[in-house]
């Protein structure tokens, strides 16, 4: 039995490769030396161990390398799940198991098996990465409310891949150029998402309101005025029943754009601090970056769709009789799907992160110059980095694949140029 099922399953190869990638990726985040700073900034409000107890310095020490192998381990733990269910002959076991149902049941419920199949296979990392978060004191959610988080998330998911995964399985079915069709569609989804999130979505996971300090708005939508960001109200959201760390953003289009402050961080952070970071998150909204954003996403999904298209077909013609998917539309080339997007977005990371990290060094100068002061921009990096015990100078492939901010130090030593060019205190 079991080497009839190695004959029929490179499942087995996989997960050696896996494991053997694991290892690798551990020795690799272990020995990057974790906050190292070049010898020009050591001593200097750059420097973590000017800011950091030395607890605090070995904590981060520890924990960051294991945040980023937890990051590179889920990768190819995801790709797992989709190989499973197809080359297990799962996919193919629910599809005949449902087809005597009428295809307004029976396609809602295997997508509903596939989500199911993908949310418990992947929860183990979730579990360690949040138990992880718990332990070094960054996230505070009790874990009845974490629960109840992912729940909502796995709806959230399930309705929207239900939808996307319809439209596509319609299209595919069709004749004429499918891949075009599936962009078409794509574009008004994707400014239809950026319009709901902020007023839909969002309030399923926290509670807003408005801010709790009239005078700190006020002062807010001065700042929103300069910017020439039509906005009414700031709100205010609760997140210090989940997390200590702080943040702040701009959201949403139109009549949804939202600006947002975490009370986290009106609890942490001094006026100018906060003053500082609304102004940067007014300085995405200012230049333009969240139309850039939805430009960016259309533009790359016409990409991921032509060469996710192309590998798909090339997929079902080599291995389709072997993992039961009958044709392009038939609903057991789900996982496949999944697989390629999941592929192709990690593949795109590099270059999706280089530019978000570009547009957010953009908006701290933006917030500099608005202000005409760095003053609070050094002392908000360095709490942050505290709360959160951040990585000040992570290694290149963290950076790569992983962040799509600057650094600390990267920040900190901006705002120490900005400050020194206009005569101000640098570390202030």
């Amino acid at each position: 039995m079991a080497k009839s099922w190695r004959r029929r399953s490179p499942m087995w190869k996989w997960v050696l490769l896996t494991v053997i990638y694991s290892v690798l990726v551990a020795l690799y985040v272990w020995y990057t030396s974790p906050n190292n700073v070049p010898a020009a900034y050591k001593g200097t409000p750059a420097d973590p161990a000017t800011y950091f107890s030395p607890q605090q310095l070995k904590d981060s020490e520890t924990l960051n390398p294991i945040r980023n192998w937890i990051f590179f381990t889920s990768i190819p733990w995801e790709w797992l799940i989709y190989l499973f269910l197809l080359s297990g002959g799962l996919a193919r076991y629910w599809r005949e198991m449902l087809e005597r149902l009428p295809l307004v049941i029976r396609f809602p419920l295997f997508v509903l098996l596939v989500d199911i199949a993908s949310f418990v296979l992947y929860l183990p990392l979730q579990i360690f990465s949040y138990g992880l978060s718990k332990h070094y004191g960054i996230t505070t959610q009790p874990v009845p409310g974490w629960i109840r988080d992912k729940l909502v998330s796995f709806g959230v998911g399930y309705l929207t891949m239900l939808a996307v995964s319809a439209v596509a399985f319609w299209i595919l079915s069709r004749r004429g150029r499918w891949w075009l069709k599936l962009w078409l569609i794509s574009v008004p989804f994707t400014v239809f998402m950026m319009y709901v999130e902020p007023v839909v979505i969002d309030p399923l996971y926290n509670k807003f309101t408005t801010l709790s300090d009239p005078k700190l708005e006020a002062k807010i939508l001065d700042l929103a005025a300069k910017a020439d960001i039509p906005a009414d109200h700031v709100y205010e959201v609760n997140m210090s029943k989940k997390t200590n760390a702080i943040n702040a953003y701009v959201t949403g289009i139109g009549p949804s754009l939202r600006i947002v402050l975490w009370d986290t961080t009106l609890k942490q952070l001094t006026e100018p601090e906060i003053l500082l970071i609304m102004a940067h998150e007014m300085g995405h909204y200012a230049m333009h970056h969240l139309e850039w954003s939805a430009v960016g996403a259309v533009g790359s999904s016409l990409v991921v769709i032509c060469i996710g298209g192309w590998i798909y077909i090339w997929s079902i013609r080599r291995w389709g009789e072997a993992w039961g998917i009958r044709s392009r539309s038939d609903v057991t080339a789900l996982p496949l799907l999944l697989l390629i997007m999941a592929v192709l977005s990690i593949a795109s990371l590099p270059i999706s992160n280089a530019v978000s990290r570009n547009a957010e060094s953009s908006a701290d100068a933006y917030a500099m110059k608005l202000l005409n002061s760095s003053e609070g921009e050094v002392s908000m990096q360095q709490k942050t980095g505290v709360i959160t015990l951040s990585d000040v100078n992570p290694p290149l492939l963290v950076r790569w694949f992983r962040d799509d901010h600057p650094s600390d130090m990267e920040r900190i030593i901006a705002a120490m140029d900005f400050a020194k060019s206009h005569g101000q205190q640098p570390g202030s």
